[in-house]
């Protein structure tokens, strides 16, 4: 009897042990430091960190331990550094990710681990759909979706033969594919370029041939930065309308691209001068403290500390029970810099997207500025078929 009593007492100091607040919680940042798309990185981990800053350096009240690693724009490193994270750092969130291939890398560890993953950027279809993941969540956007409102905005501005490209890689196809949802005419050309790519001498000549009444593309970090350079001096500028998402013409590239990409119109979720409180104090201090206007990378980054503040915090610092933590993160109040935001039941997120145009602020620098509103409340393609 003695014996029971005594086993019956530990099963439940265990389960009172495991509803407790934990003491702290890890963070591992498994982001782009080095080489060809390193400022995306660099913004996300930045952005992050000014977040974790406004919170008071605690998410949810907890200490916070961030660790960080560089995942060289390479799937298996990326593995890696979550490996060791999750099996000698026990990090209780992964977040920091840029490329879509990386992500999907990463997926089947930490689900197996059963460790969160917050993506700040890439939102592959595969994981919006029938694969999407409870352990997933993403707090930008789904890979279509900036894709879609420019579709709609070159659909709704009456150009009916656009040449479009990407590079070959997941969120390169979701691109396309979010483009065409919403662009009703006529495709002169669907070009996959090679991730990494630098010279589009062959493209732009194909491009000439094709004889499109306006070109779209994304090309994101320094692909970007060379296609626009590129297409400029091809004389092409002039003769054809150039449209992107927001990744073809991102605050950490527009310095390097320079008044080639004046005036073109992009899409996003966010801008730097979209006005709410939230976002005011970001853009200021971002500036203010990095010597350097915020990208939208920047703006997801720090997006993804504030929800994750939120969601410690709904749960008491009780972080280890999982199931309550992903709930928490699912239904998490907080005020992004966005603005309307909310979780779709995949995880993705619900919210407005924007017109934009590549102007220059009152210092001569080039900066995007606020023209319109696309979409209203705008979720992905996908979510019907998520089970969960």
């Amino acid at each position: 009897m003695k014996t029971k009593v005594l086993a019956m007492a530990s099963a439940i100091a265990l389960m009172a042990g495991a509803t407790q607040a934990a003491d702290k919680i890890r963070i591992g940042m498994i982001t782009t430091l080095s080489g060809p798309g390193s400022g995306l990185g660099i913004d996300i981990r930045d952005g992050f960190a000014l977040g974790l800053e406004h919170v008071g350096g605690r998410l949810g009240g907890l200490e916070t331990v961030v660790v960080e690693g560089d995942d060289q724009r390479k799937p298996d490193v990326a593995k890696q550094l979550a490996d060791r994270m999750v099996e000698r750092d026990k990090v209780d969130v992964v977040t920091g990710i840029v490329w879509s291939n990386l992500a999907l890398a990463l997926m089947p560890g930490l689900s197996r681990s059963e460790v969160v993953f917050l993506s700040p950027n890439a939102g592959p279809s595969v994981l919006a759909g029938q694969q999407c993941n409870p352990f997933f969540f993403n707090v930008a956007w789904q890979n279509d979706n900036n894709h879609e409102a420019m579709g709609k905005h070159v659909n709704d501005e009456g150009y009916r033969n656009v040449y479009i490209l990407a590079p070959n890689y997941p969120a390169g196809r979701d691109a396309l594919a979010g483009f065409k949802r919403y662009f009703n005419g006529a495709i002169a050309g669907e070009v996959y370029t090679e991730l990494g790519q630098l010279d589009y001498a062959a493209e732009l000549a194909q491009l000439r041939g094709a004889n499109p009444d306006a070109v779209f593309f994304f090309l994101p970090g320094g692909m970007g930065i060379n296609f626009v350079k590129q297409y400029d001096q091809a004389g092409l500028r002039g003769q054809i309308p150039l449209f992107g998402p927001a990744f073809s013409f991102s605050q950490d590239i527009l310095g390097a691209v320079g008044d080639a990409a004046l005036g073109v119109m992009n899409t996003a979720q966010w801008s730097p001068d979209l006005d709410n409180p939230v976002n005011q104090r970001f853009t200021a201090e971002f500036e203010a403290k990095y010597g350097r206007i915020p990208s939208l990378y920047a703006s997801q980054g720090y997006d993804a500390a504030l929800l994750l503040d939120a969601a410690v915090g709904a749960v008491d610092g009780r972080i280890e029970d999982g199931e309550a933590f992903r709930a928490a993160l699912l239904t998490a109040d907080f005020d992004s810099v966005r603005g309307p935001f909310r979780f779709n039941r995949n995880h993705f997120p619900i919210q407005n997207f924007y017109l934009r145009q590549v102007t220059k602020d009152g210092q001569g620098r080039l900066t995007n500025r606020l023209v319109g509103t696309v979409f209203t409340d705008h979720g992905d393609a996908y979510a019907e078929s998520c089970r969960m």
